[in-house]
């Protein structure tokens, strides 16, 4: 058996690391595997392909600004990645997050529906059933056409016309009598209800396939030395993680919350600490701690490990790898509901409320403080349910299913 792996980027950011995961076990398993990915340096390693130029990325980028199709273009790079396919003639292709302005989608879909190849689909975010945004929030247009979009400028980056309802025609007629051959997984039971509810992807088969992470790194560390180095003795500490961190109130992380909940727990004995870029004019208050970045794996599983809660503040995950690691870590979630992580969570530790009810987290972050949920956590539980072996296995039966 054959699998060629197309996605946005490789080895970097949460779907280029699934995917190189998966690309390593079907090696090990003596399953030839194959990767194409259009945006990033080029990576050097046999059977690996980058099918975009970054300056040509960045030219359709513009393009699609004025016409108000995201999805479109790219001519030169989908012949590319339509020959390499047409080349590798693979049993099963596997397309994760295709979007970033590198291949053509609809014409993708429809040249792999008409020539009939197997194909899964794993859905990492919204638009391959909105045809448009990430995430639609509370929007329901996407099941019934979009189009007069109030979000268009914002979600499509179009600098003139609202082209929503022609970009979920096209979406929709590619996908048109794919069903034979198409397999719909998403990272969440939430997003897969959703996208069942799609009328582009409705009629296609649906599973759920959890993201999987490495448990020899996301496990529990002593947190003695970390604890030392930030002279931390008998106070609480709350982690909160995220890509890029703000005081933006409508930023779709919700770092705003956090500060927030920092200001109103200013006279209990904790300590935050918040791991992800930030403004370089950003003001916090004195309890909290700004790490920055923390590309190092292990360090990042030791500040989950040290806390004593992580907190969740998201508007939309789809998935959330923060609540998996936390929870691999020994460490609970709290949050605000945001479809996925409450849908993924291990529920006897984790707590979660509406969206925007900073004053119900508060107490519900309190109550794991309190009740020191953390040290009744089933390990086993989060290591069967989030192993990255589980979901490259989970990969390869339905990879086994539709190529029957």
């Amino acid at each position: 058996m054959k699998i060629v792996q197309v996605n946005c980027v490789y080895k970097k950011g949460s779907t280029g690391k699934i995917v190189e995961c998966i690309h390593s076990e079907l090696q090990k398993q003596g399953i030839e595997s194959v990767v194409c990915y259009g945006r990033g340096a080029k990576i050097n390693e046999p059977n690996v392909y980058k099918t975009c130029g970054e300056l040509y990325s960045k030219i359709n980028n513009a393009l699609a600004r004025v016409t108000g199709i995201m999805y479109g273009g790219c001519f030169v790079s989908t012949n590319k990645l339509i020959s390499i396919i047409k080349k590798e003639n693979p049993d099963v292709v596997h397309l994760h997050c295709i979007n970033g302005y590198f291949v053509n989608i609809y014409r993708l879909i429809r040249w792999l529906n008409k020539n009939k190849i197997k194909t899964v689909l794993t859905l990492h975010a919204e638009f391959m059933y909105t045809a448009n945004c990430g995430h639609a929030f509370d929007c329901e247009k996407w099941k019934s056409g979009c189009g007069s979009c109030l979000r268009a400028k914002e979600e499509t980056k179009t600098m003139f016309f609202d082209r929503t309802a022609k970009s979920w025609k096209r979406m929709k007629k590619a996908f048109e009598g794919f069903e034979d051959n198409l397999i719909v997984t998403s990272v969440s039971p939430w997003l897969m209800e959703r996208a069942k509810q799609s009328p582009i992807l409705g009629s296609m088969r649906h599973t759920v396939v959890l993201n999987g992470l490495d448990t020899n790194v996301f496990k529990p560390y002593n947190s003695g030395g970390l604890k030392k180095e930030f002279g931390i003795t008998d106070e609480k500490v709350i982690f909160h993680a995220t890509p890029r961190f703000n005081d933006d109130p409508n930023h779709i992380k919700g770092g705003y919350y956090v500060l927030e909940l920092a200001e109103m727990m200013k006279s209990d004995n904790v300590r935050f600490f918040i791991a992800g870029s930030y403004p370089d004019d950003l003001t916090v208050p004195e309890n909290v701690t700004l790490l920055g970045v923390v590309r190092d794996q292990v360090r990042l599983a030791q500040f989950y490990s040290m806390a004593d809660v992580t907190v969740l503040t998201s508007k939309k995950e789809t998935f959330s790898m923060i609540t998996a690691e936390s929870l691999c870590c020994g460490t609970p979630i709290a949050g605000f509901m945001a479809g996925g992580p409450e849908s993924i969570a291990i529920a006897d530790y984790s707590d979660f409320v509406e969206h925007g009810d900073i004053n119900s987290l508060n107490q519900r972050i309190k109550s794991c403080l309190t009740l020191n949920k953390k040290s009744n956590i089933c390990l086993k539980k989060c290591e069967n349910k989030y192993l990255s072996g589980n979901m490259t296995q989970r990969y390869i039966g339905i990879y086994k299913d539709v190529s029957k």
